[in-house]
């Protein structure tokens, strides 16, 4: 009996640390959208660094430059927001 209880009382506490590790990690799906977005923003207005135009020069993609892609990646990452409005 003793073996039942203390068995119990280990999944108890380790459904205490699933729970807290689901909910970091929906946190964190959270932040990853609008992360991308600052980071567009930013690198829009500041612009790149000095060697931005080596880079630049390498692109033969007319949809190149971290802008763009940043801004994909905010898209691609979009997911757990509009699940997040779709439920209320």
């Amino acid at each position: 009996m003793s073996e039942a209880s203390h068995s119990n009382q280990r999944g108890a506490a380790s459904c205490d640390q699933d729970g807290a590790a689901a909910g970091i990690a929906r946190w964190l799906s959270l932040a990853a959208a609008p992360t991308f977005a600052i980071m567009a923003l930013l690198t829009a207005v500041v612009g790149g660094g000095p060697l931005d135009p080596l880079c630049s020069a390498a692109n033969a993609s007319p949809v190149g430059g971290m802008v763009p892609m940043y801004l994909l990646m905010s898209a691609f990452h979009s997911a757990p927001w509009l699940k997040l409005i779709s439920r209320r």
